[in-house]
């Protein structure tokens, strides 16, 4: 059977609510528009911060445009408890070594799931370096991220780093409508591709299709 990852989402901020402690989250967030709706919906219950750890982006200016668009969105939206922002390095050798025999690989492929272990373990790290009480990821607001695969990423990565990581699945609850709607209200840069070479020419590819 399926894991419904909304429901254990809905269970642990149920736990939340009941605690008078205002939990910390480090939150690996790919892009401004996939962090719009996550920020909106779990300000009410953590005191965030935003990781931006990304090597898979390429080129470096893209990377760096979309650092400035993720500051830019924490300063205008009006959330329960400030954000703070932590930007992460951008060392794109970490992304093409574990995407090394897999570059031909279809986007959402195995090449994905070794991109996905690369950001969370380095979140997680993080996160115990700076006692963060939870660690999680936009990344499964995509419709093309694999929600299955980064919540077992992250609950290996949990009991390896002795770390909580917040089981989501944030497509769920419209949550990448959501996303749409807050990124024209905020008027944020969205790119056409997930970042990294390889998506950048599906997406051309598709686009010459078009």
């Amino acid at each position: 059977m399926k894991t419904n990852y909304q429901i254990i989402l809905n269970k642990e901020l149920e736990k939340i609510e009941k605690s008078e402690k205002t939990p910390t989250l480090l939150l690996h967030s790919c892009c401004a528009p996939c962090s719009s709706y996550v920020l909106e919906y779990l300000s009410d219950f953590f005191d965030i911060t935003i990781f931006y750890y990304n090597p898979n982006i390429s080129p470096e200016s893209e990377f760096t445009k979309r650092v400035a668009e993720q500051k830019r969105l924490i300063t205008k939206m009006p959330l329960k408890h400030p954000v703070k922002f932590i930007e992460g390095e951008y060392d794109s050798n970490s992304f093409f070594e574990i995407a090394k025999g897999l570059e031909n690989i279809p986007e959402g492929g195995e090449r994905c799931f070794k991109c996905y272990e690369l950001r969370l373990r380095r979140t997680a790290q993080e996160a115990k370096n700076n006692s963060f009480d939870y660690f999680t990821t936009t990344l499964s607001i995509s419709p093309h991220k694999n929600a299955s695969k980064l919540n077992e990423i992250g609950s290996k990565l949990s009991e390896e780093y002795g770390i909580n990581y917040l089981f989501s699945d944030f497509k769920k609850r419209n949550g990448y409508k959501r996303s749409c709607e807050l990124s024209e209200i905020y008027g944020l840069y969205r790119q056409d591709y997930c970042g990294c070479i390889y998506s950048k020419a599906e997406a051309q590819l598709r686009n010459a299709r078009n």
